[in-house]
């Protein structure tokens, strides 16, 4: 049994992929996440949470070290080496304060470096493996350890990387049909002809959809069911922690390391683009020791602030410098946002990097892309929330501002911290050897390819050496 003495455990459940504006508890209107809501009931919810550098590798840098790009100097998924060792993990400070440390699903990413335990799950497939049940294969990977943790004296710190809505989205019935009741392959429909003709895509997309899809409704309901699937399966990993006695002795985090593109903006089922519906992400917290229940805390926050506040929740102080601060002053009103100004990047399969505010947003591509979008991207937040008209040739004074602004910000990191802003200085960030950068759209799409599932599995799994 563990000493009442010691200091909580840390539960991060991280899950890829996961949209805000599909939670149920943050006002979608299917019920998709019945279990995520009533545990927001007990937790404090955070309305304004942005995953600054997209995607997943960067993303999870910052959520495991309190930095941001500059400091962590990771901005893409196939970054090249280690984590710098001017940074210090979550699991090497937990470590260092006597917690066992257990990784599951998240090996092998540069921000995975100091856990003391690996576990892995299978979480790829495509159409003839389905169903793919990634969350419940989680639980059987998870529920062993967490039993063997709990008989310890020690406290410990668990991250949980769920994959359940990122592609290929095949959940288990009755998820599969939960919201959709249609014809997945019906005549006449060519919703789908888009996706079928996007080349560097469509090899991976067609391998896990049903043959002869034509309705894009019935891709979106798959993403709703898998995670409505993966909601069921942590409410197992929830009442097992309440079962064990160890709940409220737990700091439960329920965070995306980054949102999803569907249908919009060409971006097909996918998470790049520095679009809000892959920039904004939920953050769930529960530790009713010193977290209300059922209070919802509005303020623009970061993934850089995740470290501190489980820190200062946890009650363990560092001599480690974070740029982020913890959420506790958001929670006690010290606060009504942090920065409201955030420097965005993204490296997956377009290189680009912007500034956002409440009111506007501009996203500037430091090379061509291959959905040939334009190199200036200026978006009225406040009109047009889903980011349907770019408005830059018609306020080229603003985007001058928001530009002079980002580009401040950038100088000033960069003689902070003593380096290139990473943005520049990451060399053939697409993967492939051919070429350090494309010079034109054409070239960016013919080039890269995402193949079918089995591909997708290794791109991961190279971008993680």
């Amino acid at each position: 049994m563990k000493r009442k003495s010691n200091p909580p455990n840390i539960l991060l459940i991280a899950v890829d992929s996961l949209r805000r504006d599909y939670l149920s508890c943050y006002g979608y209107g299917k019920k998709t996440s019945p279990h995520i809501d009533a545990f927001a009931e007990e937790a404090t919810l955070f309305e304004d949470t942005i995953s600054a550098h997209i995607p997943t590798t960067s993303a999870y840098a910052s959520m495991l070290t309190g930095r941001d790009c500059f400091g962590t100097e990771v901005v893409a998924l196939r970054h090249r080496g280690g984590l710098t060792e001017k940074v210090t993990t979550l699991p090497e400070i937990l470590a260092d304060k006597g917690y066992s440390t257990l990784s599951v699903g998240f090996k092998g990413n540069p921000a995975s470096r100091g856990f003391e335990n690996y576990v892995e799950f299978p979480s790829w497939g495509d159409w003839s493996e389905r169903p793919l049940r990634k969350a419940e294969l989680l639980n059987d990977a998870f529920l062993p350890e967490l039993e063997q943790m709990e008989a310890a004296d020690k406290p410990w710190f668990a991250l949980l990387r769920h994959m359940d809505p990122h592609a290929p989205y095949l959940p288990p019935a009755p998820y599969d049909r939960m919201f959709y009741g249609g014809d997945p392959c019906e005549p006449g429909n060519t919703s789908m002809d888009p996706v079928r003709s996007f080349e560097p895509f469509a090899g991976f997309h067609l391998s896990w959809l049903p043959p002869g899809i034509t309705d894009r409704m019935y891709v979106d309901a798959q993403y709703e069911g898998a995670i409505a699937y993966m909601d069921a399966c942590i409410a197992v990993i929830l009442e097992r922690l309440r079962g064990l006695g160890a709940l409220d002795n737990t700091i439960v985090v329920i965070n995306g390391d980054h949102g999803e593109t569907l249908y919009e903006h060409e971006c097909w089922y996918d998470h790049h683009g520095l679009y809000d519906p892959t920039l904004v992400v939920p953050l769930i917290v529960r530790y009713p020791k010193k977290l209300p229940t059922g209070r919802r805390v509005s303020g623009f926050n970061q993934h850089k602030d995740l470290v501190p506040t489980l820190l200062d929740l946890a009650g363990l102080k560092t001599d480690l410098r974070f740029d982020g601060r913890s959420l506790m002053g958001l929670v006690k009103g010290k606060k009504t946002s942090f920065e409201s100004e955030i420097y965005i990047t993204e490296c997956t399969w377009m290189r680009k990097h912007g500034w956002r505010t409440p009111e506007w947003k501009l996203i500037v591509a430091l090379e061509p892309d291959f959905h040939f979008k334009p190199e200036i991207e200026l978006y009225n937040l406040v009109e047009d929330p889903l980011e349907n008209r770019n408005v830059a040739k018609k306020h080229p004074d603003v985007v001058a501002h928001l530009r002079g602004r980002m580009e401040a910000h950038i100088a000033g990191r960069e003689k902070q911290t003593g380096i290139r802003n990473p943005m520049e200085t990451q060399g053939a960030w697409h993967g492939t050897m051919t070429t350090e950068r494309f010079e034109t759209s054409q070239e960016a799409y013919e080039t890269l390819r995402i193949g079918d599932a089995a591909m997708a599995k290794r791109l991961q799994a190279e971008s993680r050496k």
